[in-house]
């Protein structure tokens, strides 16, 4: 039997989240950005109006307000394009039990043998595209093949609304033509040493020797000399860090990185929503993972215990032992996430005096200050109250983007 596989891939996620709650936006170029208030922000997700004067994800906001004047931007709400996420990932659950989430706004799907439920693989994808719109007012498009790799760039060929299918034997017609930039998981400097070798379409990889590739790139040119041809054998994997017996938090970043310290503020961005919501459920965890997903798509996942905890300093603490132990500064990352597991027994515990002593000379007091932090977040807005790493970084970021 054939494989079928989905990628399913929401349409300006964040933005078409916002507009299921602010009506006045259909119809008009509108953003997400980092911060209206400051010309200096960055737009995060630009509706389809807005991409029409060129307004694009990462672009400056000032560069943004020159290309479309009257453009509407609304402050970023992570925990509302969460909370839509996971009802995506339930309406996509009624199709079948084999989900693979790659990012908040985006998840493969394997329906091998749903056909006999829901149709041919296009009248599937029309259905849960249907559903979507329907009941979260929502867009997405979905792109249709027998592997990860070729259903990832079907998704990309029609946006919004876009169905596609691509199968192995459309790969000459449909995926070699393409420019090596457009090739999934190839960013801007695998595509300037693939353009100094003579390669500029994603034929010209498959064209190539494996050898030749493997000797420029290593492992990851046969990865990619593989995949240009269509052949990707990864399976569509049931995500381990999304259930009931953990907290985790993961992103997809919008260029990949290099450098550790810019993962070192992703990473304490993660910790602080993981920490927020395990405090909110009272739930202290003794297990901090760390998931890190190279541009080859490669990914690893490494764990340490430690003493049962749901506070940011200790989740944040390990996660960055765990990241600069298994740091590879010439590996490419494109995906960073963070999680808490292994959740302790809800039952009393034998303290004596000095332990209560030192509890409230340290931990008591942090855990006193973090959920007066989470208050404040949940009151006035979650950007309220900054770590001044994060704010130190993403200034850095906007003036590097300012000179770009």
């Amino acid at each position: 039997m054939r494989k079928v596989i989905f990628l399913v891939d929401m349409n300006a996620f964040y933005i078409g989240c916002e507009m299921t709650r602010r009506p006045e936006l259909r119809g008009k170029p509108a953003a997400v950005a980092g911060d209206p208030q400051r010309r200096s922000g960055i737009i995060l997700a630009a509706n389809y109006e807005a991409r029409k004067y060129g307004v694009k994800t990462t672009m400056v906001l000032h560069e943004a307000r020159k290309l479309c004047p009257e453009i509407l931007l609304v402050p970023p709400e992570h925990r509302f394009y969460e909370e839509k996420s996971r009802q995506v990932m339930s309406v996509l659950a009624g199709y079948t039990p084999v989900i693979q989430q790659n990012s908040i706004d985006e998840a493969w799907l394997d329906m091998t043998g749903c056909e006999a439920l829901f149709g041919k693989p296009d009248e599937m994808a029309r259905k849960i595209m249907d559903e979507i719109v329907s009941k979260l007012d929502l867009w997405c498009s979905i792109g249709i093949s027998e592997n990860k790799f070729l259903a990832k760039m079907a998704s990309e060929r029609k946006k919004p609304l876009g169905i596609t299918e691509i199968w192995v034997r459309d790969v000459p017609e449909k995926i070699w033509p393409l420019p090596v930039r457009e090739m999934y998981g190839i960013g801007k400097q695998t595509e300037k040493k693939l353009f100094s070798m003579g390669m500029y379409t994603i034929g010209d990889i498959a064209a190539c020797n494996a050898a030749i590739l493997r000797k420029a790139f290593g492992k990851y040119g046969e990865d990619i000399h593989r995949l240009a041809s269509g052949i990707d054998t990864t399976e569509v994997t049931v995500n381990p860090h999304y259930d009931s017996k953990s907290v985790s938090r993961s992103t997809t970043l919008p260029i990949d990185i290099s450098d550790i310290e810019q993962a070192r503020t992703v990473l304490l961005t993660l910790a602080e929503e993981v920490g927020e919501d395990a405090r909110r459920h009272g739930m202290k965890g003794k297990t901090v993972s760390v998931l890190i997903k190279y541009a080859d798509f490669e990914s690893i996942t490494r764990q340490k215990t430690i003493s049962a905890t749901f506070l940011t300093r200790d989740i944040y603490k390990t996660g960055c032992e765990l990241l600069e132990t298994n740091w590879n500064a010439v590996r490419p990352v494109r995906l960073l996430g963070i999680g808490l597991l292994n959740f302790e027994e809800n039952e009393g515990e034998q303290l004596s005096i000095f332990d209560i002593i030192k509890d409230k000379s340290a931990s008591v007091k942090e855990e006193k200050l973090e959920k007066a932090i989470d208050a404040i977040r949940k009151k006035f807005g979650q950007d309220t109250i900054k770590r001044a790493k994060v704010i130190k970084l993403s200034e850095m970021n906007r003036r590097t983007d300012g000179k770009a």
